[in-house]
């Protein structure tokens, strides 16, 4: 890579994990602040809702975004600017046609899929007002692919934050009144927001296109390929049909758990809380530290996929090793501060002590969470993409029979047990298909171990200066542990490969190293 790209590189590296961070910061403390407003029963209805308006956004979205910036590029890579301008068009058109039919079957289901499959009538209303954005979602994913082409990240990068701002300020301004009118209002208020927002963000990216377009091609016009549906519909179809059939799978599961709770607690409003307090309020904290290794992705991934391709099998194992290792340091440290400081976490963001007992319950299997997510994007990468579905499909129907067969009997506990069980196995698959494709071993004892070992220690030192702390209050308390616990960590771990391994993020001559 030479200099001018490997600029390039950092500076788009450095947008997406800035940007990420932000993105991450934000949501987290807005959803927090939802939680406060609308409790954890809204916060249950508000997932249920938000379950089947995944499923519409498969069916809108899935594949536009990937068939955009492969085609474009193509296009552009073949010196045929007007081509991909013509394809662009073409997605765009497609664009528009997926999400307004998905927009229609979601307006005119939401009352029977309100009653009959969230088993709540309150879900129809924030279903029919959700339904307008995902004409305006599509064809944002649609132009987000035209500059990943491109190789421009801030317009995608700052409409994102542009949106996130938008829904944060639209909701802020109406939640409040719209609670007061009950909980189905509060929903709807949220929902609104998103609306208005996904709109907004939409007609930014259209702005961003009409300048990028006058400025890189001011006098090309547009022309599209003989084959260029054919090309478009090979990528969207495979796509679009894994997403929508996994999207289903987990909206099937995220329905039953509601229902399969009921007989536990025989009081919809107490499963609707439990749900909520889990799946809104404790998941979102778990995953809160997995937007720094968001960040890590955005370096290596790129170059772990270049490496595949190339066939180099040196580098592929080391890109590998690093991956892992630093997600297993950073997943591991995560695990044991949310062990330690769960009910504390709870009560301060939440006021809740069950928010608290989830997130230590969970905390112990962040490390397989934050480890297959990451797996999960080198796998595809590596073209394993009807490996990594496979077992997106295993896991769902092993979720959904654990569901029905143990929450009537045992209730929360038994999705908790679930929760691990799932999380662990598809982990395990995980791991061991990309070792397998990369022709590696792996180094357990070093990436998982000894990180380990390293945390028991700084575990006791930062509780230690907690304990020092206590005069302080709770907030002090959380503060002197988490970072005296960090930082005996990281010195732990430094000279016995922390440090080479960070180094090694940092690129010579524009590149990653391997």
């Amino acid at each position: 890579m030479d200099g001018a790209k490997g600029q390039s590189y950092l500076k788009n590296a450095a947008i997406l994990t800035i940007t990420g961070l932000l993105l991450r910061f934000a949501g987290m403390f807005f959803r927090i602040y939802i939680a406060g407003q609308i409790g954890p029963e809204g916060m249950g209805l508000y997932q249920l809702i938000f379950t089947l308006y995944t499923l519409s956004v498969s069916l809108a979205t899935a594949g536009i975004s990937v068939a955009a910036t492969r085609l474009v590029a193509e296009e552009l890579s073949a010196g045929r600017p007007g081509g991909a301008l013509g394809v662009l068009r073409r997605v765009l058109g497609l664009a528009c046609l997926l999400g307004c039919a998905a927009a229609a079957l979601q307006c005119l289901l939401a009352g029977p899929a309100a009653k009959y499959w969230l088993g709540d009538v309150r879900a129809a209303l924030p279903l029919r007002l959700l339904s307008p954005s995902l004409p305006f979602m599509a064809m944002a994913a649609a132009l987000r692919g035209y500059f990943l082409a491109r190789r421009r990240t801030w317009p995608n990068a700052f409409s994102q934050m542009f949106e996130q701002a938008a829904r944060i300020l639209a909701v802020m301004l109406i939640i409040r009144p719209a609670a007061a009118m009950g909980i189905e209002y509060a929903c709807a208020a949220v929902v609104l927001g998103n609306t208005l927002s996904e709109t907004l963000s939409c007609l930014w990216m259209f702005w961003f296109y009409r300048r990028d377009r006058r400025a890189a091609f001011p006098l090309q016009k547009r022309s599209l390929p003989k084959d260029a549906m054919g090309r478009l519909w090979a990528i969207l179809l495979p796509v679009e049909g894994s997403r929508c059939l996994a999207s289903a799978l987990q909206a099937a599961e995220n329905m039953l758990v509601p229902a399969c709770l009921l007989p536990f607690l025989a009081s919809r409003e107490a499963a609707l809380s439990q749900y909520g307090a889990l799946k809104g309020m404790a998941m979102p904290v778990l995953f809160f530290p997995f937007s720094f290794l968001s960040a890590l992705a955005t370096l290596l991934m790129p170059e772990i996929t270049e490496a595949h391709i190339q066939g180099r099998s040196g580098a592929l194992e080391r890109l590998i090793g690093r991956m892992v290792y630093l997600t297993g340091v950073g997943s591991i440290l995560a695990a044991g501060l949310f062990t330690l400081y769960a009910p504390a976490l709870g009560r301060l963001l939440y006021g809740s002590e069950e928010v608290g007992f989830y997130l230590r319950v969970l905390g112990p299997v962040t490390p397989f969470m934050y480890l297959e997510s990451m797996v999960d994007g080198v796998l595809k990468g590596m073209g394993e993409q009807m490996a990594t579905f496979r077992y997106s499909v295993w896991d769902s129907a092993l979720r959904i029979a654990g569901v029905i067969l143990l929450l009537p009997r045992f209730g929360m506990p038994g999705f908790l047990g679930v929760m691990v069980f799932s999380n662990c196995f598809t982990c395990a698959l995980n791991c061991r298909r990309m070792l397998a494709a990369a022709n590696m071993r792996g180094h357990w004892l070093r990436w998982a171990v000894q990180p380990a070992l390293a945390l028991l220690a700084a575990l006791y030192l930062g509780h230690t200066a907690a304990l020092r702390a206590a005069a302080g209050g709770e907030i002090a308390v959380l503060a002197a542990g988490a970072l005296a616990t960090s930082l005996a960590y990281a010195a732990l771990l430094w000279p016995f490969g922390l440090g080479s391994q960070l180094r090694g993020l940092w690129p010579r001559s524009g590149r990653v190293r391997g």
